[in-house]
């Protein structure tokens, strides 16, 4: 009778753990973990809710005669770990650390079959920017985990240079918008003269325009020269520019002088989804560095 072999992918919570590719990800993202800290993980996710003590951590992680100070070693490999799940010691929501004894892992974990899900079973052609600090995926707004949000998993493929085109598109859009206003107070303040606090709108839009300039200029820099790390950043951003963009969808009233009420109305509608539409265009894949910066990102992973 065969021994049954340990499973090989594993999820807990919104996380996705494969041993056989030594990759993690968070909803279809894949997160940065090197090699030694996802073993150590491996063997928590094998063992959930059992005490693993340091020496059986080290003994899976250096054989009999390597010289090393195992105790920092192990120490610190939990520690990278704790970064990539968002976790910490003194307030644990994985890994639990029992003075002189060891660590635990405290959420149930579920064995993953071939055949399930596709978190982890991303296409083999998949660049250097799907390699994701939990952070990005952190700090987007709590609703993200309630599925409001679109994750990558659920989001078509797409040409890279479509989804850059249009994302770069929408920034000039939005400069245009605060130049335009900024370029036209006087008449931008007469039409808020109707409006009860109309001097506070107006001082509103000229130090919000004053800001956005400045992080549009940033953004299409970082897209337009394919910096490394571009998409992560503006996700960083998208909470802050969420708030604002809708503020400013309301920007084609500015222009009642010119157009008609509900042509202004229509534009609206369409601005109140378009801070949506960057950040899905981010996650299709508008922020991808070139692709030679693969081999160093996955080389750094191998270190």
């Amino acid at each position: 009778m065969t021994e049954e072999q340990p499973a090989r992918r594993y999820r807990f919570g919104a996380f996705e753990a494969d041993a056989a590719t030594g990759e993690l990800r968070r909803q279809g993202i894949r997160l940065k973990l090197n090699a030694q800290p996802f073993q150590v993980l491996c063997l928590l996710l094998e063992r959930p809710g059992e005490v693993l003590t340091r020496e059986e951590i080290a003994r899976e992680l250096w054989p009999d005669g390597t010289f090393v100070d195992y105790e920092h070693g192990v120490n610190s490999a939990v520690n990278r770990i704790r970064d990539a799940l968002g976790d910490s010691a003194a307030s644990p929501k994985f890994i639990e650390t029992l003075a002189r004894r060891g660590y635990r892992f405290v959420v149930p974990v579920e064995p993953i079959a071939p055949q399930d899900g596709i978190g982890i079973d991303a296409p083999k052609s998949s660049s250097a920017e799907d390699v994701v600090p939990a952070t990005l995926t952190a700090n987007n707004p709590g609703f993200l985990a309630g599925g409001l949000l679109a994750s990558p998993r659920e989001l078509p493929r797409a040409p890279h240079r479509v989804v850059w085109t249009l994302f770069v598109l929408l920034q000039l859009m939005y400069v245009g918008f605060y130049v335009g206003a900024l370029a036209n107070l006087g008449e931008v303040e007469e039409l808020l003269s109707v409006l009860p606090r109309a001097g506070v709108i107006l001082d509103v839009l000229i130090v919000t325009a004053g800001i956005l300039i400045p992080v549009r200029a940033f953004l299409l820099s970082a897209f337009l020269f394919r910096a490394p790390g571009a998409g992560e950043k503006f996700l960083r951003l998208w909470p802050f520019l969420l708030v604002l963009d809708e503020l400013w969808s309301l920007s084609p009233f500015l222009l009642l002088h010119h157009i008609n009420f509900g042509l202004a109305l229509a534009c609206t509608a369409l601005l109140v989804y378009s801070p949506f539409a960057q950040r899905t265009l981010v996650l299709m894949g508008a922020g991808r560095a070139d692709r030679d910066l693969k081999a160093t990102v996955q080389g750094s992973r191998a270190l």
